[in-house]
């Protein structure tokens, strides 16, 4: 049954903000969008235009730069990456009231990877994405609903997204719970037309979006291959298989069920085609890499079970050298 419309803010518009804008608004919901610059001119003036594999969308959206002008939401998505948060989250506070939730969609470990588990490393903070604790103490985690999404998009220009692959999106409350409002996110996502799985482990897909973007994001930056050539081509194809078996191992240490077949998974990267990855593509415009999250924080978390891994390392701190170099 189709959910009642919701207030529904997205605060960053890149290719992922453009696609969720233009998806959600396009099925009635009531969006509006945080951003700045050139990027807010261009949705003001044009609104937010999106092709994909259901063709093109041109919707309409409120957009501003001041959180306060759009007022409270009843969901807010952070399509931002993982190094702008620390900026991100102290202006969305006005977009929060009592009952709204926040859905991070950030590639990498979460800040919160820790926030609902028991064990020995419950609430523990991941250092490498919130060095500081300034994550942890600007959002109340009791707001947080994990997600995981399996989209593929480039940004051309500001305000337009392409998009050439399904869209699947995943969500899944931290401390594993199904709840009513993890089921009105998955509605809300299932009725823009995203294939939508609410998940009671979110930690495993988490850890499968984790592998893909560590065997893809360093290994391109250093290479400057597409996705086919990453998990195709023989001597980049092994180098994606030894950083797929290291995440695998911490994967495992940490209690994921990850459902990987290397033979099955290296088939599929190929098969995404001519893909710069977004990694790929911030080195190319000379932006911050998001390498603290995508490969620093899981260096972390092997370290806190004592795992090896060293093709991981290395590849992380060539990345790092090609960037600092750029």
């Amino acid at each position: 049954m189709k959910q009642p419309t919701l207030r529904i803010c997205i605060a960053g518009a890149g290719a992922i903000g453009c696609t969720l804008a233009a998806r959600f608004a396009a099925s009635g919901q009531r969006v509006s969008v945080l951003a700045r610059g050139e990027t807010l001119d261009a949705i003001r003036r044009d609104g937010i235009r999106l092709h994909d594999l259901d063709g093109t969308h041109l919707v309409r959206v409120d957009a501003s730069d001041d959180a306060a002008e759009l007022g409270p939401q009843d969901l807010v998505f952070l399509c931002t990456k993982a190094p702008a948060l620390a900026t991100l989250l102290p202006r969305i506070a006005p977009l929060l009231d009592d009952e709204t939730s926040v859905v991070p969609v950030v590639n990498g470990v979460p800040w919160w990877y820790f926030h609902g588990l028991p064990g020995r490393f419950a609430g523990r903070r991941v250092a490498a994405v919130d060095p500081d604790g300034a994550l942890l103490a600007a959002l109340d985690p009791a707001r947080l609903i994990g997600c995981v999404v399996f989209i593929t998009a480039q940004c051309p220009a500001p305000g337009v997204a392409e998009s050439g692959n399904p869209h699947l999106m995943i969500v899944g409350e931290p401390d594993n719970r199904l709840t009513p409002r993890l089921e009105r996110l998955r509605s809300v996502i299932a009725d823009a037309g995203i294939e939508a799985r609410a998940s009671e482990r979110i930690r495993d897909p988490l850890w499968t979006k984790i592998i893909a973007n560590l065997t893809s994001n360093p290994l391109s930056v250093v290479s400057g291959a597409t996705l086919e050539q990453l998990y195709s081509q023989p001597g980049l194809r092994e180098l994606a298989r030894a950083t797929l078996n290291e995440a695998l191992l911490v994967a495992a240490g940490h209690g994921a069920r990850v459902d990987i077949d290397p033979q099955t998974f290296l088939e599929l990267g190929a098969g995404m085609g001519a893909v710069r990855t977004s990694m790929l593509q911030d080195h190319d415009k000379g932006r911050p890499l998001e390498l603290a999250a995508i490969g620093d924080a899981v260096l972390e978390l092997a370290e806190l079970l004592d795992l090896p891994m060293p093709i991981t390392r290395h590849l992380i701190a060539l990345a790092r050298f090609r960037s600092a170099s750029h």
